[in-house]
């Protein structure tokens, strides 16, 4: 089967992380700043904060953030759950903003639309959290105009998108955000088997970040509320969390690193050798926006069903049944029962139900070779076929 994605793991990743088990800290120890340092000096951010998954980065960007009971969190309905998932721990409201057609991202119109209906109804979002699917930069000036104009914060998820860039310089520097989030799963573009992080240029949105991924504890006599009782005191001054990235981790984070724009590169090959192939076929290829490069996480496509005597199941079921792994990115969430149970319903977002009904997945990774990606659009070939 030839996955989706898949993580490419060198002698050197291996090394360092051996390395590691051979030091006297596996956690705790000093590569998760060395990762943090390298990740936030690639992207060009004042700070990184490394913790264990991106679903933890964007709990600790929220509570960060001052999200609380009473507030509300706006993100798109074409994303991984995690996204909206994050409000609700922190006891806020969350609603969802429809998708631009064409980049499949938090469209800015339906943005400005639905916060001029919130202001007259009272209940603008404290904070909005646009997506960058697939590694493609959602509209930030955009976005960012609104933030200053309805007075929101904006939380980056650009779990997909590490080693793009929008307007000329890297994701990740905050430039039009509060706080951007990275993931670091073993099928995203850099791992660290699992793993994420918060990148800020605030200063105190940092601190705060460090202080809630472990467990609210301080060690800073002038974060205290009194004076130490010896050398080995420590305070907890927050209600925290164990979100702590090991050694182990960061390591590989870092290692990882060092090879993160050749990766990109390779991506690009394959998907303009996609979009190549894949020109006389009934499907609707990925659309670039000229200010932005992608990641290119997921090379998505849409089917043409009504070119297609086939619905998408049966072409997804066709393609796995041949050994190719396919995926769907994403469920819209608001289709999901635990939403569903909050009032949401299938229509609300009309265009992101339009690109789950015809969204596939097709395998990128770097170490994709020409020959399996001949496989993979061959198989789809049979698989529209009228």
């Amino acid at each position: 089967m030839i996955p989706y994605g898949r993580q490419d793991i060198s002698q050197d990743d291996i090394d360092a992380v051996v390395a590691v088990l051979r030091s006297d800290f596996l956690t705790q120890g000093p590569s998760v700043p060395a990762f943090e340092g390298a990740v936030a000096g690639y992207c060009g951010a004042a700070h990184g904060v490394a913790v264990n998954s991106a679903t933890s980065a964007l709990h600790l960007a929220c509570l960060a953030l001052g999200v609380g009971p009473g507030d509300e969190v706006w993100t798109t309905p074409i994303t991984f759950v995690a996204s909206a998932n994050c409000a609700l721990y922190c006891g806020a409201r969350v609603d969802f903003v429809d998708i631009d057609p064409r980049t499949y991202n938090m469209s800015v119109e339906r943005l400005a639309e639905k916060l001029e209906g919130a202001r007259e109804t009272g209940r603008l979002p404290k904070v909005v959290i646009p997506v960058h699917l697939c590694g493609q930069p959602c509209d930030m000036a955009g976005i960012r105009e609104l933030s200053r104009r309805y007075g929101f914060s904006v939380i980056e998820d650009a779990s997909h998108a590490i080693g793009g860039g929008y307007r000329g310089e890297r994701i990740g520097n905050c430039r039009y955000s509060d706080i951007t989030v990275f993931s670091f799963h073993p099928v995203k573009i850099v791992t660290t088997a699992e793993g994420g992080m918060v990148l800020t240029n605030d200063d105190a949105l940092a601190g705060r970040v460090r202080l809630l991924r472990s467990h609210g504890i301080t060690r800073d006599a002038e974060a205290m509320t009194r004076t130490p009782d010896g050398p080995w005191y420590y305070q907890q001054v927050a209600l925290g969390f164990n979100y702590r990235m090991t050694d182990l981790q960061a390591a590989l984070g870092v290692s990882q690193m060092r090879r993160i724009d050749g990766f990109v590169a390779r991506r690009h090959e394959l998907a303009r050798r996609y979009d190549t192939l894949l020109a006389d076929l009934p499907v609707t290829t990925p659309w670039q926006h000229p200010d932005g490069h992608s990641g290119l996480h997921l090379y998505v496509i849409r089917l043409k069903l009504r070119e297609i005597d086939r619905t998408r199941r049966e072409v997804f079921e066709f393609l796995r049944a041949q050994g190719v792994g396919v995926n769907v990115h994403y469920i819209p969430v608001h289709t999901q029962p635990y939403y569903a149970g909050m009032g949401f319903k299938p229509g609300d977002f009309p265009e992101a139900m339009r690109y789950y009904e015809e969204a596939i997945s097709l395998p990128m990774f770097p170490k994709l070779t020409e020959a399996e990606q001949d496989f993979v659009i061959g198989t789809l070939r049979r698989g529209v076929a009228k």
